[in-house]
């Protein structure tokens, strides 16, 4: 099936998940440049569509798996990576999510966008049941593709380069289009007067290469150890972002890092200052790096999608994966001074469309296009006793495998309370 370039716009509504920073920022651009083009956009987050608020309790519990016990994340990343298989718990909490879902559906709907997997689980089985009658698309905001990304249903899924697109079709996609991928403007390579008035802004050293650290907004993974050996090895002076985990900030202070910043709101200008990004997740900050004209490391990478991210943005060519600390110095010095770092910002920059209502966006209204005005179905009423019974047993595993014990943790990933964190926090 083929979608037409050009479309009368209409009403798109635009699912995510404030689940870190990546799903929402994608979500965000896509609304902007939608709206640019004339649409009538929603924007809502699916963890708020979860029965009985449990949106809130998932997310936390994500965190803390990421912060506390990786090892268990990349347990069920590999476990699940094969068949995507999401588990009763997480199935039943997509099921009462359906009838919530179309609540929030005007009937005027023309097209819906999911930014975040699980959203697109819950779209595909309402489009392959019958009951949402408009197309829906799948914008694939990582490079690389867990089977919980493709769901069956789906009209289309958006990648932002081919070996992310691949991936999809690996994984079972039926219609995958690779469309580049969305960054807000503000993001684009800086010149020399730019370059130093950011410096003088965030206080940075003028003339000293700088290797700016990202570890996501929840300032997760091993910074404290990169942002070291960076330092140590001599190639660049470490700037790192840590997102809202103040205290990482205070930390990296007392260890001797001079340029350690929490949440920063100008990121295009820190972008702007700096030479090299030094990258542990392989997210949106990839992606604005790469629109700033910035050669990218992948090194110190967070188990489960920071690995395989890293692994694709490889294979791409647009990012190098460092795997051991001898390489450090040498891969930074090639990435600031040669051939590498040519080549890699050459590649990045390729990938955008000097165009906004291209790419994404042009898919997007384009298969709003073949959606009659006035085409959505009412939606059912919502079954409020069931939703509360089963949020009551959802709450209960949650809560017995987030107090487990250390002795009890393994039992706690076998019953498949780690994998419903892990399913709802992708």
């Amino acid at each position: 099936m083929s979608y037409p370039t050009t479309a009368v716009p209409g009403r798109i509504v635009v699912i995510s998940a404030s689940v870190g920073a990546g799903h929402d920022g994608a979500a965000a651009e896509l609304a902007r440049r939608l709206t640019a083009a004339g649409a009538t956009v929603d924007r809502h987050d699916f963890l708020d569509l979860l029965p009985a608020r449990l949106g809130s309790l998932i997310c936390g519990g994500y965190h803390q798996l990421l912060t506390y016990a990786p090892w268990a994340y990349q347990r069920i990343y590999a476990a699940t990576e094969h068949d995507g298989d999401t588990g009763r718990l997480t199935r039943a909490i997509l099921r009462h999510a359906e009838s919530r879902t179309l609540r929030v559906l005007p009937p005027d709907t023309r097209a819906v966008v999911s930014t975040y997997p699980l959203a697109s689980q819950v779209l595909g089985a309402l489009r392959r049941s019958g009951r949402l009658p408009v197309p829906v698309l799948t914008y694939l905001t990582d490079f690389s593709v867990h089977p919980m990304w493709v769901a069956d249903g789906v009209d289309t899924h958006l990648a932002a380069h081919s070996v992310p697109a691949a991936q999809a079709r690996a994984a079972g996609a039926e219609r995958v289009t690779a469309t580049g991928p969305v960054v807000n403007p503000r993001f684009g390579p800086a010149t020399a007067a730019e370059r130093d008035a950011a410096r003088a802004r965030f206080g940075l050293p003028q003339r000293a290469p700088l290797a700016l650290l990202v570890a996501g907004s929840w300032g997760v993974g091993p910074v404290e150890q990169v942002a070291t050996e960076i330092r140590d090895s001599g190639a660049a002076v470490p700037v790192v972002v840590c997102g809202r985990n103040q205290a990482l900030a205070d930390r990296l202070r007392a260890l001797g890092i001079e340029h350690a910043f929490g949440w920063v709101e100008d990121m295009p200008g820190l972008m702007h200052a700096s030479d090299v990004l030094v990258q542990n997740a392989g997210g949106l900050t990839s992606l604005e790096a790469f629109a700033s004209g910035l050669p990218v490391a992948s090194y110190g990478c967070i188990p489960g999608h920071g690995r395989t991210n890293a692994a694709a943005l490889d294979e791409a060519g647009l990012a190098v994966w460092i795997h051991s600390r001898d390489d450090l110095k040498p891969v930074l010095g090639e990435l600031l001074e040669g051939r590498l770092g040519k080549a890699q910002r050459a590649a990045a920059l390729a990938l955008f469309h000097a165009d906004p209502v291209a790419g994404p966006v042009a898919e997007i209204l384009g298969a709003a296009a073949t959606t009659a005005p006035e085409a959505g179905n009412a939606p059912p009423p919502l079954r409020r006793p069931a939703v509360r019974r089963t949020a009551i047993v959802l709450a209960a595993a949650l809560a017995t495998t987030m107090l487990a014990g250390p002795e009890t943790t393994e039992a706690a990933v076998a019953r498949g309370g780690f994998h419903l964190l892990h399913d709802l926090g992708r």
